[in-house]
Parts: structure tokens; C-alpha cells; sequence
């Protein structure tokens, strides 16, 4: 029988998070408590201050869609539609799966799959339609 100091030995001391390789279902939980996030901090904001900008007169009205036509503002726009897609697109994976829908590792893994590339096809979509 082996001694618990034994058995920490072996363990490493640190974890080198970049030779760490995630499977495919994983990125994909990872990505969406990112997106959450970034939609919770950026996301509500930014649409709250555009929706106060857009009411408040017709001038701040006329700014701000001057603002949102550079390409910096674009860029944000499609960064923050990834994660909408990406959000939404993973929620309705893990509804599937808090109802037993898809639980077998091979339909998690292609459902991941689809999840990511159908979340980058959106929102390409989206660019082409925003530039």
C-alpha cells in the first residue's frame, strides 16, 4: 500500500496550462462560460449606453451611428456577436444534454463540432452583413 506522501510525489507541482489539450466538448464549456462573461461585462453595457445614445436626441443619435461605422466599433460589434452566437449556440447544447439528449461521447463530441464551426458561420454572417 502506498503512503500519501508517495502518491504526492508523482503528482506534478504545477499545471502547464499550454501542453494541456483539451477535448473538443471542453473548449466548448470553456468558451461559453468566456462568452457569458464577456456578455455580461461588455455586452450589456455597450448595448445599454448605444440605446441611451440612440434616444437621448437626434444629434447623439447621428453620433452614434457615425461611431459604429468605423471599423474599430465593427470589429467590437462581431466580437460581441461571436459571443452571442457562441452563448446561445452552447446553451441550447447543454439544455439537450440536462435532458439526456446526446450524453454518448460521440454525438457530445460531433455536437461540439457544430456548435464551434456553426458559431464561426454565423458570425461571419454577420461580418458579411455588417461590412
Amino acid at each position: 500500500m502506498s503512503t500519501p506522501s508517495a502518491v504526492a510525489k508523482k503528482r506534478p507541482k504545477h499545471l502547464d496550462l499550454p501542453k494541456i489539450r483539451l477535448p473538443i466538448p471542453g473548449v466548448v464549456s470553456i468558451l461559453h462560460r468566456i462568452s457569458g462573461t464577456v456578455m455580461f461585462l461588455v455586452l450589456i453595457p455597450v448595448l445599454l449606453r448605444c440605446l441611451d445614445s440612440s434616444l437621448a436626441s437626434q444629434e447623439s443619435f447621428e453620433d452614434l451611428r457615425f461611431q459604429l461605422g468605423s471599423w474599430v466599433a465593427k470589429l467590437v460589434v462581431i466580437g460581441l456577436s461571436w459571443a452571442f452566437i457562441h452563448h446561445f449556440l452552447a446553451g441550447i447544447r447543454y439544455l439537450l444534454l440536462d435532458l439526456h439528449i446526446g450524453i454518448d461521447l460521440p454525438t457530445t463530441r460531433f455536437w461540439s463540432k457544430v456548435v464551434l464551426v456553426a458559431g464561426m458561420l454565423l458570425t461571419l454572417l454577420v461580418a458579411v452583413a455588417i461590412w
